[in-house]
This record gives C-alpha cells, sequence and structure tokens, in this order.
C-alpha cells in the first residue's frame, strides 16, 4: 500500500529532482525533507509542521496537496505511538531563511525606532505655522484681506483675542482689517503638548 514517503520520493526521483532541489525551492533543509520521504515523523515537533512541508513538497511536484495530506492522516494522524519533540525550534529553516528573517526583523525594529523618535520629537516640538494666503504684503484699496493658514488640527489657534477653528486638515481662516501704513498679525498657537508658537506678521497698505 502506498504511503505518503512512498509517493513523494517516487515523483521527486520521476522528475529527476534531488532533495537538494527541493530544499531551494520550499527552504526546508533536505535532513527534514529525507525524513518526510522515510517517515520518520520524530524529527518534528508538531504535525502542523509536518503538514506544512507536505503541502509545500507536493506543489513543488504538482500533486494534489490534499489526496498528499489524505494519506497522512489515514496513516498517522490517529497513531498514538507517534511522539514529536516538545521544542519548536529553527532548524527546519534553511540558512538562506534564517537571514531574510533576521533582515525583517532588523528593519521592522528601525521602523519602530524610528516611529518612536519622530512621536517623540513631535510630542515635544512646538506647533507649526504655514502662511497660505495672503502671498503679499502690499496692498493699496482692500479693506479686509483673508488670512489662511494652516497648523495641526489639534492645535488652539488664537488672533486677537479670538479662538479660531480649523479644519479637519488644519486648515484656518481669519478676515483681517487692514488700517492706513502698517499693519501687524500676530497669531498666538498652543499645541496638544502646551508649546507655544507666536507668528508675527505685517502687512502694508498706502495711503489714497
Amino acid at each position: 500500500m502506498l504511503s505518503v514517503g512512498t509517493i513523494l520520493k517516487n515523483e521527486r526521483e520521476k522528475k529527476g529532482l534531488l532533495l537538494i532541489d527541493i530544499e531551494k525551492q520550499i527552504k526546508v533543509r533536505e535532513k527534514y525533507l529525507k525524513a518526510i520521504e522515510d517517515e520518520n515523523w520524530n524529527y518534528f515537533s508538531s504535525k502542523i509542521y509536518i503538514t506544512g512541508i507536505l503541502k509545500n513538497y507536493s506543489r513543488v511536484l504538482n500533486l494534489d496537496h490534499k489526496k498528499v495530506l489524505a494519506f497522512f492522516r489515514r496513516d498517522y494522524e490517529k497513531k498514538e505511538e507517534i511522539r514529536f519533540k516538545r521544542k519548536v525550534t529553527s532548524a527546519y529553516l534553511t540558512s538562506g531563511t534564517k537571514k531574510l528573517l533576521k533582515f525583517g526583523l532588523i528593519i521592522l525594529t528601525l521602523f519602530f525606532i524610528l516611529y518612536f523618535v519622530f512621536q517623540l520629537k513631535t510630542y515635544f516640538s512646538p506647533p507649526s505655522f504655514t502662511l497660505l494666503s495672503p502671498t503679499k504684503t502690499n496692498f493699496s484699496v482692500e479693506k479686509n484681506i483673508k488670512i489662511t493658514g494652516k497648523t495641526e488640527k489639534d492645535t488652539s489657534v488664537t488672533i486677537s483675542g479670538e479662538r479660531i477653528y480649523q479644519n479637519k486638515e488644519g486648515v484656518f481662516t481669519y478676515e483681517y482689517s487692514l488700517n492706513e501704513g502698517e499693519n501687524k498679525l500676530i497669531i498666538n498657537l498652543i499645541g496638544a503638548n502646551g508649546k507655544k508658537t507666536i507668528v508675527e506678521k505685517t502687512f502694508f497698505k498706502k495711503a489714497p
């Protein structure tokens, strides 16, 4: 009667493949592939690892992995004498896979460090401000000009004692009256962290 190990080994040899060829494709070491073919299940810590290898091995050989798993379950899943190792180790992984996992872990760690530094900098920094309009400072006939600025959406904005509210993008507008000569606009910003920014803008209106 055919067994799962025999099926895989026969199909591999029929295709002229070595175990090292399978190792390169599914990133499982040759000795564990041989254990699969020899049905030496004591090499593995859990049947989960066996079924995972069986699926990948079957796909490489263009076999129906469901049928292969059915052979495994039929012959071995219910046998109480199968004893798996308790500890899960990284021994199943090839050196290339280990390097890839290590590299991914380093990248993930760096990402969290940079994110933490960014959040820390944001927390301790005063609110930023960008004047979107007007783009000029000299006027002649305008009685009022629209001030449009941008800051963080959770920043408190005050102009001439009046609380100004920004939209969800952090943009706010303010109608500013111009007098002849020099007009000094002061914008007070208080961030969620309590840090303050004071912005001074000077506009000039020519006498008629």
